[in-house]
């Protein structure tokens, strides 16, 4: 799934439990569940809903009840998927990014509690966006997204370098390419490219902080902005861009083909922070470079945080959840086959890393074995994963927060006026 698709749509609480049934997952229909056991499943459309249908063929033959499957382009679901929330039309089950697209549902008690036993089939870290005030309203259905670095092989290895592990070996990488002529980091900050820019925030404020400050931002507590982590990540970020770590035209850089992902495999930058699908863009663009000259590691501790190394930012998964529209012993019985082995290896052929516990067996078929073990060994392993900021906060706060995040690396904002600026976001 690439980072289109990943975008949130707003969105939320539970009451009613689901317990755990049989099999089956993902065809083609409309409407509202019926009471007969029949469930209306709605799907983004993506290149993965083949894995989806076969999984709703499978289990519609076993004759636990039927699901069809609506698929629905991107550019329109979260509108249509809100208007039908707020009507008699819920679809009994609905794809979503989990998160704050979430939580309006759960307030209007449109959703329902899922059983806690569903959680043993899927790694823990990837389970936190699926649930909302603590309430399990959404179980992981594709491939995870973690945010990690990129780099050039070449170029570390013509500069005699290893890829940081340590703040201060970034900082010193920042130095070496710099005087190689080399741009440190791609970074993409033309006009709608904020969220490449939020990665970095959310990384330094995890490394200085850990994970439970935006925990509690996001739980509510807006007054978090002003720990000292929050100004202290700013000023990072402020050094960094004066340092000369992103280049001098940043301003004016897109991501993707032509933009970041071409600086990385032209050379003409030595790394670039970036969610899982810039192998993807590497191998559509330049793929022998992705083949061969492409590194990966994860973000650097940064010296002196109280913030786990091991943790990851970034989109966890995308979640399915069921409404107190679906039949619910259909719903649990379908809700088995996000974890089953056809399904996983599904999942699998199609490029996707999941977040099933599982996984493991079947990554030897992807297409880039090691890749998907480093992207699954990093997830598993990662103490807390922390959904992308913007997702989490959804539409009315993550907005003018990637807003005042441009701000900042532009040098609009000092790091002062950045956390006024925020905490002015929501007063």
């Amino acid at each position: 799934m690439n980072r289109v698709s990943r975008r949130w749509f707003l969105t939320a609480s539970a009451a009613t439990a689901l317990s755990v049934g049989a099999a089956g997952c993902g065809s083609s229909g409309s409407t509202a569940s019926s009471p007969t056991g029949d469930v209306d499943l709605w799907m983004l459309q993506d290149p993965t809903n083949p894995v989806s249908k076969a999984a709703v063929d499978t289990f519609n033959a076993a004759g636990k009840g039927k699901v069809s499957m609506s698929v629905i382009a991107t550019d329109g679901y979260k509108d249509k998927l809100r208007t039908a929330m707020g009507s008699s039309k819920m679809p009994g089950m609905f794809f979503n990014w989990g998160g704050g697209s979430l939580d309006d549902f759960v307030g209007a008690g449109k959703l329902v509690t899922l059983d806690p036993a569903l959680e043993a089939h899927f790694l823990p870290s990837a389970l936190a966006a699926g649930k909302v005030g603590g309430a399990f309203v959404g179980v992981p259905c594709r491939g995870t997204q973690p945010v990690f670095l990129f780099y050039n092989k070449k170029l570390f290895t013509d500069a005699g370098v290893q890829p940081p592990t340590t703040y201060a070996d970034l900082q010193h990488l920042v130095t070496v390419f710099k005087g190689k002529g080399v741009t440190p980091f791609a970074l993409a900050g033309n006009a709608g490219s904020s969220w490449t820019e939020l990665m970095w925030v959310e990384y330094l404020v995890d490394r200085l902080a850990g994970p439970g400050l935006f925990q509690k931002i996001a739980g509510g507590d807006w007054s978090q902005w002003k720990d000292p982590a929050i100004l202290k990540a700013a000023r990072m970020i402020e050094e960094l861009v004066d340092s000369g770590a992103f280049g001098k035209n940043f301003g004016s850089v897109s991501y993707g083909s032509g933009g970041t992902s071409t600086l990385l495999n032209k050379g003409r930058a030595a790394m670039v922070l970036m969610g899982s699908w810039e192998y993807a863009q590497q191998q559509s663009e330049a793929p022998d470079f992705a083949r061969n000259g492409l590194g990966y590691v994860p973000f650097p501790a940064v010296e002196g945080g109280q913030g786990d190394p091991a943790d990851v930012v970034g989109n966890p998964t995308n979640y399915l959840s069921v409404t107190k529209n679906a039949a619910s012993s259909t719903a649990a019985a379908f809700l088995a086959t996000t974890y089953s082995d056809s399904y996983v290896q599904g999942l699998v052929e199609k490029g996707e890393v999941p977040v099933t516990a599982n996984a493991a067996q079947f990554l030897a078929k992807a297409a880039d074995p090691a890749y998907a073990k480093f992207q699954y060994d990093l997830v598993r392993n990662a103490p807390a994963f922390t959904q992308s900021w913007d997702q989490a906060l959804g539409l009315t706060l993550g907005t003018p927060l990637l807003t005042e995040i441009q701000k900042l690396f532009n040098g609009q904002s000092s790091p002062e006026q950045f956390v006024d600026a925020v905490l002015a976001v929501k007063k």
